[in-house]
């Protein structure tokens, strides 16, 4: 810890937390429930990154964790989720294809600091 009483922040102890779905969709209620459990996802601070891909920075591995137990919390009765967890720098070295272009290396932290 430092002086301050924080621990240092790494890119090997900050996480990104990416949770990937296949719910079903077929009737109106299936539709209802999936489209509830993507608002829920952006109620807990994440945002989509394609349509059944959400991502969120946690500051820690412990708040990772955090976060993937509050998604479990949320899940629909039928589906398939899959909370994935990244260092900073994993995500660091990830290439982003749109079309045939290739864009930048994602940022490593969000634009805008959460502090609570």
């Amino acid at each position: 810890m430092s002086e301050n009483g924080f621990k240092q922040l790494s890119g090997y102890r900050i996480m990104w937390v990416w949770v990937l779905f296949d719910l079903p969709v077929l009737t109106s209620a299936e539709r209802k429930r999936a489209t509830r459990f993507r608002n829920d996802l952006l109620d807990l601070g994440f945002e989509m990154v394609q349509f059944s891909v959400y991502l969120r920075h946690a500051w820690s591995k412990e708040k990772a964790e955090a976060y993937a137990r509050q998604v479990g919390d949320l899940v629909p009765e039928a589906g398939h989720v899959q909370v994935l967890f990244f260092t900073d720098k994993q995500y660091a070295l990830s290439q982003v294809f749109r079309g045939k272009r290739r864009s930048k290396a994602p940022a490593g932290k969000p634009e805008q600091l959460l502090l609570f």
